[in-house]
């Protein structure tokens, strides 16, 4: 009985192999036609230019916008609460990226009206539409940054120091504020987890008073918390502390 179910299935799979070995997925290839027409040049260039700009929008979306101080102050929440992974990660990306382009919708507009609108109608070159694009993103950056962090990648380029800060050059102005967008979010985490750790360890303390020492405390401290958290409604704190930390 098992040889004839197993021919059964054998001859019903075969059809599928045959069909599936007859079919040939498409190729696709992007070329870039020679020629000595300035105008088709600088379309090919644009292309080019978009393609490495596809390529690079997860780190500039990471690492030049508030996405950064976002998802790690949400991490450290998560942390404090001790739901484990819940929300998971999925969620607080999702919490992060929304968050991040409401609080960068003036950047993203000056970029599209100044920049974007301009280059596509060919009334400014690509030098300035570069000047225009990364000038509010470096205001933007400028404003979360220290000084210290500044001088401290302007030491390290033996670079003099800027008359003006939008002298400065972006090679020193990311890495400047992604090191000051990791201390802030730090200090912002460290003010959230205070309150839950004092619960963990009140609650570990009466456990310890009761002998009750092989209860794990989690679990009588984590409904306190949420109960707690949901009572002061920290969501919509957590959201309003993230908003005045880019206020400045």
């Amino acid at each position: 009985m098992k040889k004839i179910s197993i021919i059964v299935i054998i001859l019903l799979i075969l059809p599928t192999l045959t069909l599936a070995a007859d079919v040939v997925a498409p190729s696709i290839n992007i070329t870039l036609p020679a020629t000595n027409n300035p105008t088709t040049i600088a379309e090919s260039i644009k292309i080019l230019i978009l393609l490495t700009v596809l390529a690079l929008a997860p780190s500039i979306l990471v690492m030049m916008t508030s996405f950064t101080r976002i998802i790690i102050v949400l991490a450290i929440l998560r942390q404090a609460l001790g739901t484990q992974q819940m929300p998971p990660n999925q969620i607080l990306i999702g919490i992060a990226l929304f968050l991040t382009f409401f609080i960068m919708t003036p950047q993203i507009k000056s970029i599209y009206y100044n920049a974007y609108l301009p280059l596509e109608k060919n009334e400014i070159t690509l030098e300035d539409a570069y000047y225009k694009a990364t000038k509010p993103l470096k205001e933007f950056m400028l404003k979360q940054t220290r000084q210290k962090d500044l001088a401290l990648f302007l030491r390290i380029g033996h670079l003099p120091n800027p008359k003006n800060p939008q002298d400065l050059s972006m090679s020193v102005v990311i890495p400047a504020f992604i090191i000051s967008e990791l201390k802030t979010a730090f200090e912002i985490g460290f003010m959230i987890y205070i309150p839950f750790l004092i619960i963990d360890m009140i609650v570990s303390s009466i456990l310890m008073s009761m002998g009750m020492m092989m209860l794990p405390p989690i679990m009588i401290s984590l409904p306190f918390k949420l109960l707690i958290f949901v009572l002061a409604d920290g969501w919509n704190l957590v959201v309003m502390s993230l908003f005045k930390s880019f206020a400045r």
